[in-house]
């Protein structure tokens, strides 16, 4: 017996039939399998995310930085600031400008030498700070969100042993 056509079973729905996004191909396992490969994919995309909300709340990277700093270690002068952060030291002027502009950061002669400027937050200074710290945990919890916490603070730790040995600036001060 034939089948008329038009009640044939129909054809699979595929997501090119439905409009659907298509997966990406999967990447091979010699990727997968690198260490240095996932933390560049994700350093990169983690990036962009922080500069793409950073910049929506009105800030740089740069900015949050300093006033990160500045937040543990007030009146830090515009030398030690422009090294702990690795930036060019007119390029820090900008950013200090900018941010006195706006009344959250102050700067002022060191008394002791007045060749140099010590830098504070001012009281906006840290309302933002705090606003902008919960816009980074946002993102790390967003992306962190497969880990439970003790996962997460185990990478932490090994991301932090990895980051000492590549550079002093992330040991932590001893006080």
């Amino acid at each position: 017996m034939l089948i008329p056509m038009d009640t044939a079973a129909p054809a699979p729905e595929t997501p090119e039939a439905l409009d659907l996004p298509r997966r990406p191909p999967g990447l091979p396992d010699e990727l997968l399998d690198s260490t240095l490969f996932l933390l560049a994919k994700l350093g990169f995309a983690i990036k962009t995310r922080a500069i793409e909300e950073l910049e929506s709340a009105g800030f740089t990277m740069y900015q949050y930085s300093v006033l990160a700093m500045l937040s543990e270690k007030p009146r830090e002068t515009q030398a030690t600031i422009a090294d702990g952060l690795q930036l060019d030291r007119s390029q820090l002027v900008g950013i200090l400008d900018t941010l006195e502009e706006r009344d959250l950061v102050e700067r002022r002669r060191d008394p002791t030498d007045r060749r140099r400027h010590t830098v504070s937050l001012t009281p906006e200074g840290k309302r933002q700070l705090v606003r902008l710290r919960s816009i980074v945990k946002r993102i790390e919890d967003g992306f962190l969100e497969p880990l439970d916490k003790e996962t997460r603070a185990a990478l932490h730790d090994a991301l932090l042993r990895v980051a000492c040995g590549y550079d002093c600036r992330f040991e932590r001060s001893v006080v």
